[in-house]
């Protein structure tokens, strides 16, 4: 009976548990960068050198940038958050 309890118990507190989330891989661009894209929009969230992401419509027109290292696919999300502390993306204005 006392494994009965030890078992049920353990069942339910792994239920509650949240499942782990998982980081999204970066794709990192390569050499050399991309002269000229297409008209796609397939949003992507391109890293900066700094750290810092940005929005770019494209993952050929984010590598084009000298200033982006690798990028995520799909829109930035509105607010990262770093340590628990909520920080807004920057965004391109072009």
């Amino acid at each position: 009976m006392r494994c009965a309890w030890i078992g049920l118990a353990t069942i339910l507190f792994t239920g509650c548990m949240s499942p782990t989330k998982t980081t999204p891989l970066t794709t990192q661009c390569t050499d050399p960068r991309p002269q000229v894209c297409t008209m796609e929009y397939a949003p992507v969230c391109a890293v900066l050198e700094s750290g810092a992401r940005t929005e770019s419509s494209s993952a050929c027109n984010a590598c084009a940038d000298d200033k982006i290292t690798g990028y995520v696919v799909g829109p930035c999300p509105s607010v990262l958050l770093i340590c628990g502390v909520g920080i807004e993306p920057r965004r391109r204005l072009s």
